[in-house]
């Protein structure tokens, strides 16, 4: 019965970090995320859950003959701050995932 007591501590082990894992997401989701395109012209902001909570548009960047320009600016932009939401997930939830070999998990 002595491997009983191993998974015992390992069963622990793993409510542990499924704890910290949880604070860590709830953490993520919320964290403020902002990106520019166009030098500022093209603001947008979003929180750790990928939802866009801000688009900043400076007047100067609205022209009416080339919408084009003004569509590819907030594109850049929320792409943009999407990649750092992916980035950071990763980077924090990479800590947990350390050393197991489990692909496509985040």
């Amino acid at each position: 019965m002595k491997g009983m007591g191993n998974m015992g501590n390992m069963m622990k082990q793993m409510q542990k970090m499924q704890k910290k894992m949880m604070k860590a997401q709830d953490e993520l989701h919320e964290m403020t995320f902002e990106a520019s395109a166009g030098g500022g012209m093209v603001t947008v902001v979003a929180n750790g859950k990928k939802e866009i909570t801000d688009v900043q548009i400076k007047e100067e960047v609205v022209d009416p003959d080339d919408v084009d320009m003004l569509q590819d600016l907030i594109l850049a932009a929320t792409n943009d701050v999407l990649k750092q939401i992916d980035d950071k997930t990763n980077d924090t939830m990479g800590e947990f995932t350390k050393g197991m070999n489990m692909p496509g998990m985040f």
